[in-house]
């Protein structure tokens, strides 16, 4: 379980977003989003204008709160298990008219 840092012990720095024009984008997209996975809030850019952003999904507001210890996440059940066939003597239509009586 994740706990919040220390009592006077700043979290780490957040990295400094970064601008990328679409054809530097279209070039290097793995990298770019490498970045994004990382943390880093990119602008794309169209004839020096900002246009769209991408950044990462690991800093949503519920990794955060969990990060902060203030939510705990669910515990992992593992797979479902896969329910047994059973027996029966009647027809689905025959049990579904006896379950209506």
């Amino acid at each position: 379980m994740r706990t919040a840092p220390p009592e006077g012990v700043d979290p780490p720095p957040r990295p400094l977003p970064i601008e990328v024009g679409v054809r530097a984008l279209r070039d290097d997209l793995s990298r770019y989003l490498c970045l994004a996975a990382d943390g880093v809030d990119i602008t794309i850019t169209r004839y020096g204008r900002p246009v769209a952003r991408i950044s990462g999904t690991a800093s949503s507001r519920l990794d955060q709160l969990i990060a902060a210890g203030v939510v705990t996440p669910p515990p992992s059940l593992g797979p479902r298990p896969v329910p047994r066939p059973m027996a029966v003597d009647a027809t689905v239509s025959d049990l579904v008219a006896e379950q209506r009586r």
